[in-house]
Protein backbone atom coordinates (compact mmCIF):
# COMPACT_ATOMS: atom_id res chain seq x y z
CA UNK A 1 0.00 0.00 0.00
CA UNK A 2 1.45 3.31 -0.67
CA UNK A 3 1.36 6.46 1.24
CA UNK A 4 -1.22 7.98 -0.99
CA UNK A 5 -3.90 4.58 -0.76
CA UNK A 6 -3.61 5.23 2.83
CA UNK A 7 -4.69 9.01 2.89
CA UNK A 8 -7.42 7.81 1.08
CA UNK A 9 -8.20 4.75 3.56
CA UNK A 10 -7.83 7.61 6.10
CA UNK A 11 -9.78 10.07 4.91
CA UNK A 12 -12.30 7.54 4.37
CA UNK A 13 -12.28 6.06 7.35
CA UNK A 14 -12.00 9.51 9.29
CA UNK A 15 -15.17 11.04 7.49
CA UNK A 16 -17.44 7.85 8.03
CA UNK A 17 -16.76 6.87 11.33
CA UNK A 18 -18.55 9.38 12.77
CA UNK A 19 -21.08 11.04 9.92
CA UNK A 20 -24.28 8.63 9.80
CA UNK A 21 -23.09 6.48 6.45
CA UNK A 22 -21.28 3.39 8.03
CA UNK A 23 -17.52 3.52 7.41
CA UNK A 24 -16.95 -0.26 7.18
CA UNK A 25 -19.21 0.20 4.26
CA UNK A 26 -17.24 2.79 2.44
CA UNK A 27 -14.31 1.66 3.36
CA UNK A 28 -15.49 -1.99 1.61
CA UNK A 29 -16.43 0.20 -1.42
CA UNK A 30 -13.22 1.95 -1.67
CA UNK A 31 -11.33 -0.93 -1.93
CA UNK A 32 -13.50 -2.80 -4.17
CA UNK A 33 -13.22 0.42 -6.11
CA UNK A 34 -9.81 0.85 -6.40
CA UNK A 35 -9.15 -2.85 -6.27
CA UNK A 36 -7.39 -2.73 -2.91
CA UNK A 37 -7.38 -5.31 -0.29
CA UNK A 38 -6.74 -4.27 3.07
CA UNK A 39 -5.08 -6.97 4.69
CA UNK A 40 -3.46 -5.95 7.24
CA UNK A 41 -4.59 -5.61 10.90
CA UNK A 42 -2.56 -3.62 12.19
CA UNK A 43 -3.66 -0.70 9.70
CA UNK A 44 -7.35 -1.38 10.48
CA UNK A 45 -6.62 -1.18 13.96
CA UNK A 46 -4.84 2.09 13.38
CA UNK A 47 -7.10 3.83 11.49
CA UNK A 48 -9.46 3.40 13.98
CA UNK A 49 -7.48 4.67 16.94
CA UNK A 50 -6.90 8.26 14.87
CA UNK A 51 -10.73 8.32 14.51
CA UNK A 52 -10.21 7.94 18.56
CA UNK A 53 -8.04 10.76 18.91
CA UNK A 54 -10.74 12.88 17.24
CA UNK A 55 -13.52 11.66 19.81
CA UNK A 56 -11.13 12.96 22.60
CA UNK A 57 -9.94 15.72 20.94
CA UNK A 58 -13.48 17.31 20.59
CA UNK A 59 -15.03 15.21 24.07
CA UNK A 60 -12.36 15.82 25.91
CA UNK A 61 -13.73 17.83 28.79
CA UNK A 62 -17.00 15.45 28.85
CA UNK A 63 -14.46 12.40 28.97
CA UNK A 64 -12.73 13.64 31.90
CA UNK A 65 -15.43 14.52 34.11
CA UNK A 66 -16.47 10.85 33.26
CA UNK A 67 -13.24 9.31 34.45
CA UNK A 68 -12.84 11.56 37.47
CA UNK A 69 -16.40 9.96 38.84
CA UNK A 70 -15.62 6.43 37.74
CA UNK A 71 -11.85 6.92 39.73
CA UNK A 72 -13.50 8.13 43.13
CA UNK A 73 -16.44 6.79 42.86
CA UNK A 74 -18.06 9.89 43.70
CA UNK A 75 -21.67 8.79 42.60
CA UNK A 76 -24.93 7.17 43.67
CA UNK A 77 -27.84 5.86 41.88
CA UNK A 78 -30.46 8.33 43.75
CA UNK A 79 -28.43 11.02 43.76
CA UNK A 80 -26.92 11.35 40.28
CA UNK A 81 -26.52 14.23 38.15
CA UNK A 82 -26.87 14.29 34.10
CA UNK A 83 -22.79 13.36 33.51
CA UNK A 84 -23.00 10.43 36.34
CA UNK A 85 -25.90 9.08 34.94
CA UNK A 86 -24.27 9.16 31.27
CA UNK A 87 -20.86 7.32 33.01
CA UNK A 88 -23.66 4.59 34.16
CA UNK A 89 -25.77 4.17 30.94
CA UNK A 90 -22.54 4.09 29.25
CA UNK A 91 -21.65 0.62 31.04
CA UNK A 92 -25.21 -0.59 30.54
CA UNK A 93 -25.03 0.16 26.95
CA UNK A 94 -22.13 -1.48 26.77
CA UNK A 95 -22.38 -4.94 28.08
CA UNK A 96 -24.91 -6.14 24.96
CA UNK A 97 -21.61 -5.90 23.16
CA UNK A 98 -20.55 -9.45 24.98
CA UNK A 99 -23.32 -10.61 22.42
CA UNK A 100 -20.92 -10.79 20.03
CA UNK A 101 -18.69 -13.49 21.41
CA UNK A 102 -21.93 -15.72 21.73
CA UNK A 103 -21.29 -18.93 19.51
CA UNK A 104 -23.13 -19.28 15.45
CA UNK A 105 -24.68 -23.06 16.41
CA UNK A 106 -23.03 -25.40 13.92
CA UNK A 107 -19.63 -22.92 12.39
CA UNK A 108 -17.82 -23.30 15.02
CA UNK A 109 -17.61 -19.50 14.75
CA UNK A 110 -18.65 -16.13 17.22
CA UNK A 111 -20.62 -13.71 16.39
CA UNK A 112 -18.11 -11.40 15.94
CA UNK A 113 -16.74 -13.36 12.78
CA UNK A 114 -19.46 -12.96 10.84
CA UNK A 115 -18.69 -9.20 10.18
CA UNK A 116 -15.20 -10.91 8.84
CA UNK A 117 -16.47 -12.76 6.27
CA UNK A 118 -18.61 -10.79 4.81
CA UNK A 119 -15.77 -7.82 4.52
CA UNK A 120 -13.90 -10.35 2.61
CA UNK A 121 -16.51 -11.43 0.20
CA UNK A 122 -15.64 -10.27 -3.06
CA UNK A 123 -19.25 -8.82 -3.79
CA UNK A 124 -21.22 -5.75 -2.34
CA UNK A 125 -24.48 -7.51 -2.01
CA UNK A 126 -24.41 -7.53 2.23
CA UNK A 127 -23.04 -3.56 1.72
CA UNK A 128 -25.83 -2.08 -0.17
CA UNK A 129 -28.48 -4.07 1.89
CA UNK A 130 -27.14 -2.36 5.12
CA UNK A 131 -26.64 1.00 3.24
CA UNK A 132 -30.22 0.76 2.70
CA UNK A 133 -30.73 -0.25 6.13
CA UNK A 134 -29.21 2.65 8.11
CA UNK A 135 -31.07 4.76 5.43
CA UNK A 136 -34.57 3.15 6.69
CA UNK A 137 -33.11 3.49 10.39
CA UNK A 138 -32.29 7.27 9.96
CA UNK A 139 -35.92 8.10 8.20
CA UNK A 140 -37.91 6.54 11.60
CA UNK A 141 -35.45 8.50 14.23
CA UNK A 142 -36.14 11.37 12.01
CA UNK A 143 -39.93 10.88 11.59
CA UNK A 144 -39.89 10.04 15.88
CA UNK A 145 -38.01 13.18 16.44
CA UNK A 146 -40.35 15.04 14.36
CA UNK A 147 -43.59 13.79 16.56
CA UNK A 148 -41.32 14.71 20.15
CA UNK A 149 -43.08 17.84 21.67
CA UNK A 150 -40.86 20.54 21.96
CA UNK A 151 -40.45 21.41 25.91
CA UNK A 152 -38.79 24.53 27.64
CA UNK A 153 -35.19 23.88 28.69
CA UNK A 154 -32.93 25.89 31.41
CA UNK A 155 -28.81 25.01 29.87
CA UNK A 156 -26.33 25.27 32.67
CA UNK A 157 -25.59 28.54 32.36
CA UNK A 158 -28.37 29.67 32.49
CA UNK A 159 -30.05 29.88 29.30
CA UNK A 160 -33.51 28.58 28.38
CA UNK A 161 -34.17 27.07 25.03
CA UNK A 162 -36.80 24.72 23.54
CA UNK A 163 -35.65 20.95 22.61
CA UNK A 164 -37.56 18.15 21.68
CA UNK A 165 -37.03 14.75 23.58
CA UNK A 166 -35.39 14.17 26.96
CA UNK A 167 -31.99 14.45 27.88
CA UNK A 168 -32.41 11.67 30.36
CA UNK A 169 -31.26 8.58 29.19
CA UNK A 170 -32.97 5.54 30.86
CA UNK A 171 -31.53 2.15 31.34
CA UNK A 172 -33.95 0.63 28.53
CA UNK A 173 -32.48 2.86 25.90
CA UNK A 174 -28.94 2.19 26.67
CA UNK A 175 -30.01 -1.45 25.95
CA UNK A 176 -31.73 -0.75 22.95
CA UNK A 177 -29.14 1.41 21.83
CA UNK A 178 -26.35 -1.12 23.24
CA UNK A 179 -27.61 -3.94 21.09
CA UNK A 180 -28.07 -1.54 17.91
CA UNK A 181 -24.10 -1.32 18.54
CA UNK A 182 -23.88 -4.86 18.30
CA UNK A 183 -25.86 -5.37 15.00
CA UNK A 184 -23.86 -2.60 13.09
CA UNK A 185 -20.73 -4.65 14.48
CA UNK A 186 -21.81 -7.11 12.34
CA UNK A 187 -23.29 -5.67 9.06
CA UNK A 188 -20.73 -4.12 6.69
CA UNK A 189 -22.83 -0.72 5.81
CA UNK A 190 -24.89 -0.81 8.60
CA UNK A 191 -23.67 2.46 10.63
CA UNK A 192 -22.72 2.83 14.43
CA UNK A 193 -23.48 6.48 14.96
CA UNK A 194 -26.28 6.35 12.22
CA UNK A 195 -28.03 3.25 13.64
CA UNK A 196 -27.07 4.11 17.53
CA UNK A 197 -28.21 7.83 16.99
CA UNK A 198 -31.56 6.87 15.45
CA UNK A 199 -32.37 4.50 18.09
CA UNK A 200 -32.12 7.16 20.58
CA UNK A 201 -34.23 9.29 18.74
CA UNK A 202 -37.24 6.61 18.40
CA UNK A 203 -36.78 5.64 21.72
CA UNK A 204 -37.63 10.03 22.73
CA UNK A 205 -34.06 11.04 23.23
CA UNK A 206 -33.08 14.51 22.11
CA UNK A 207 -31.04 14.46 19.34
CA UNK A 208 -27.56 16.12 20.80
CA UNK A 209 -28.17 13.66 24.08
CA UNK A 210 -28.50 10.99 21.64
CA UNK A 211 -25.35 11.52 19.38
CA UNK A 212 -22.91 12.66 21.85
CA UNK A 213 -24.14 9.43 24.00
CA UNK A 214 -23.78 7.70 20.91
CA UNK A 215 -19.89 9.43 20.17
CA UNK A 216 -18.44 8.29 23.69
CA UNK A 217 -20.76 4.99 23.78
CA UNK A 218 -18.28 4.52 20.60
CA UNK A 219 -15.25 5.19 22.78
CA UNK A 220 -14.42 1.49 24.37
CA UNK A 221 -16.40 -0.54 21.47
CA UNK A 222 -13.33 0.95 19.30
CA UNK A 223 -10.68 0.53 22.35
CA UNK A 224 -12.01 -3.45 23.09
CA UNK A 225 -12.18 -4.04 18.89
CA UNK A 226 -8.16 -2.90 18.96
CA UNK A 227 -7.41 -5.20 22.12
CA UNK A 228 -9.00 -7.89 20.23
CA UNK A 229 -7.47 -7.28 16.95
CA UNK A 230 -4.08 -6.83 18.45
CA UNK A 231 -4.23 -10.43 20.15
CA UNK A 232 -4.62 -11.54 16.28
CA UNK A 233 -1.72 -10.30 15.11
CA UNK A 234 0.35 -10.52 17.57
CA UNK A 235 4.03 -11.46 17.07
CA UNK A 236 3.52 -11.15 13.11
CA UNK A 237 5.47 -8.95 11.00
CA UNK A 238 3.89 -5.96 9.76
CA UNK A 239 4.09 -5.26 6.42
CA UNK A 240 3.09 -1.97 5.76
CA UNK A 241 5.78 1.30 6.13
CA UNK A 242 6.08 3.19 9.22
CA UNK A 243 4.97 6.30 6.85
CA UNK A 244 1.92 4.85 5.14
CA UNK A 245 1.26 4.19 8.99
CA UNK A 246 1.51 7.67 10.13
CA UNK A 247 -0.30 8.98 6.93
CA UNK A 248 -3.39 6.98 7.59
CA UNK A 249 -3.33 7.85 11.35
CA UNK A 250 -2.90 11.27 11.09
CA UNK A 251 -5.72 11.74 8.16
CA UNK A 252 -8.02 9.80 10.04
CA UNK A 253 -7.85 12.08 12.68
CA UNK A 254 -8.30 15.17 11.09
CA UNK A 255 -10.84 14.08 9.01
CA UNK A 256 -12.61 13.02 12.05
CA UNK A 257 -12.31 15.75 14.08
CA UNK A 258 -13.87 17.97 11.05
CA UNK A 259 -17.09 15.06 10.67
CA UNK A 260 -17.76 14.98 14.13
CA UNK A 261 -17.84 18.80 14.33
CA UNK A 262 -20.15 18.83 11.25
CA UNK A 263 -22.13 16.25 12.11
CA UNK A 264 -23.16 18.18 15.31
CA UNK A 265 -23.83 21.50 13.44
CA UNK A 266 -26.33 19.27 11.25
CA UNK A 267 -28.32 17.56 14.21
CA UNK A 268 -28.25 21.44 15.56
CA UNK A 269 -29.55 22.56 12.47
CA UNK A 270 -32.29 19.48 11.62
CA UNK A 271 -31.08 18.59 8.48
CA UNK A 272 -30.22 14.84 9.59
CA UNK A 273 -31.75 13.96 6.68
CA UNK A 274 -29.31 14.76 4.10
CA UNK A 275 -27.56 11.29 5.37
CA UNK A 276 -30.58 9.16 5.44
CA UNK A 277 -31.26 10.42 1.22
CA UNK A 278 -27.67 9.93 1.01
CA UNK A 279 -27.02 6.02 2.11
CA UNK A 280 -31.14 5.44 0.51
CA UNK A 281 -29.52 6.16 -2.83
CA UNK A 282 -26.11 4.93 -2.38
CA UNK A 283 -27.77 1.99 -1.33
CA UNK A 284 -29.98 1.24 -4.41
CA UNK A 285 -26.76 2.52 -6.52
CA UNK A 286 -24.04 0.01 -4.60
CA UNK A 287 -26.91 -3.66 -5.58
CA UNK A 288 -27.26 -2.02 -9.24
CA UNK A 289 -23.82 -2.21 -9.59
CA UNK A 290 -23.79 -5.79 -7.64
CA UNK A 291 -26.50 -6.61 -9.82
CA UNK A 292 -24.00 -6.22 -12.79
CA UNK A 293 -21.05 -7.18 -11.60
CA UNK A 294 -22.98 -10.75 -10.61
CA UNK A 295 -24.24 -10.81 -14.28
CA UNK A 296 -20.60 -9.93 -15.70
CA UNK A 297 -19.06 -12.06 -13.01
CA UNK A 298 -16.35 -9.79 -13.19
CA UNK A 299 -15.36 -6.42 -10.60
CA UNK A 300 -16.89 -3.64 -13.01
CA UNK A 301 -14.45 -0.67 -11.95
CA UNK A 302 -11.03 -2.49 -12.74
CA UNK A 303 -12.08 -6.05 -14.40
CA UNK A 304 -10.75 -8.64 -11.74
CA UNK A 305 -12.86 -11.30 -11.18
CA UNK A 306 -15.57 -11.48 -8.48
Amino acid sequence: MSIWEAIIQGIVQGATEFLPVSSSGHLALSQHILGVQLDSLLFDILLHLGTLIAVFAVYYKLIWRLIADLVHGRFKWKEMDHDRRLLMMLIIGLLPLFLLFLPVPGTGMQLKDISELWSKDTTIWIEGLAFLMTSAMLFLGIRAMKKTKPHRHVSRDGKVSEIRGRRKIHTVDAVCIGVTQCAAALFPGLSRSGSTLATGLMRGINQQTALDYSFVLGIPSILAAAVLTISDVAGQPADIGVGVMIAGVVTAAIVGFLAIKLLKWIVTTNKLQIFAYYTLILGVATLIVAAIEAIGGKNLFNGLPL
